[in-house]
């Protein structure tokens, strides 16, 4: 297994960008016989409501509209796939055909018939995802989605699920350190300074406290704190560092 590892994140070199461990992951996925690809992040994966957050999304080989339907359309809250990794920490291999015996089978109702359809249209009905269930309350996902015959499909990604959770394991090993550094998958975004205002916020200092410790006004103080409260949708300055906290938006 450390002689496969080590051939993993030799292809997985971090690039530049984000995508590129995502197209040599998808490159080594192509080799286990997946046809596409998809991860999402979400540092917190639910809102204080208990509604599922949609995350951010990088997808390899997928129909075209996948991020717009999946992302902006809402597809992410009546995917059962996903739902059904929320609760899982091990990796499961699911299809969308009725005849397959798998965990969708009971997870699978009317509500869930846009992404039933949708994907036994573009031939993409089975898969195998693996949940990882990062520190402090983080979730991420790699996806694995494959064409074929039921019986055939099920038997392939049966016998490359080890493989498959390792490169997932890889991957996220990769792309953690920058998605921990910059803003992406967080449902509110706030500036530099709305954050710094709250933090210090969060301390139980007052508006003239932060104003004199950042050697500005106490009017402009509470336009960032006043701005980060909007954003947040919070009612007053508690329940926005509240909401800040909870969304870990004062990590960094």
């Amino acid at each position: 297994m450390q002689s496969r590892l080590a051939e993993i994140n030799t292809r997985l070199l971090p690039g530049i960008s984000l995508h590129e461990p995502m197209a040599g992951t998808m490159k080594i996925a192509s080799d286990l016989g997946f046809d596409a690809l998809v991860y999402d992040y979400s540092p917190v994966p639910f809102d204080q409501q208990g509604e599922l957050i949609i995350p951010s999304a990088m997808v390899c080989n997928t129909p075209k509209d996948w991020l717009e339907l999946w992302c902006d359309e809402g597809y992410y809250h009546i995917d059962p796939v996903q739902q059904v990794a929320l609760e899982r920490t091990s990796s499961f291999i699911w299809s969308y055909q009725a005849e397959a015996e798998t965990v969708l089978r009971q997870a699978m109702g009317q509500q869930h018939a846009p992404v039933t359809s949708y994907l036994q249209q573009h031939q993409l009905a089975h898969g195998m995802t693996v949940p990882i269930h990062l520190p402090g309350g983080g979730f991420a996902s790699l996806t694995g989605l494959r064409s074929g015959s039921t019986q055939a499909a099920l038997g392939d990604l049966q016998h490359v699920s080890g493989q498959f959770t390792l490169l997932a394991h890889a991957l996220q090993e990769h792309l953690y350190p920058q998605l921990r550094k910059s803003l992406r998958g967080y449902p509110v975004q706030l500036t530099p300074r709305e954050r710094e205002c709250l933090k210090w916020a969060a301390e139980g200092m007052t508006a003239a406290e932060i104003a004199a410790r950042l050697q500005r006004s106490v009017a402009t103080i509470n336009l960032h704190l006043t701005s980060a409260m909007h954003k947040l949708g919070a009612k007053n300055r508690v329940q926005a560092v509240v909401r800040a906290v909870h969304y870990r938006l004062l990590d960094n």
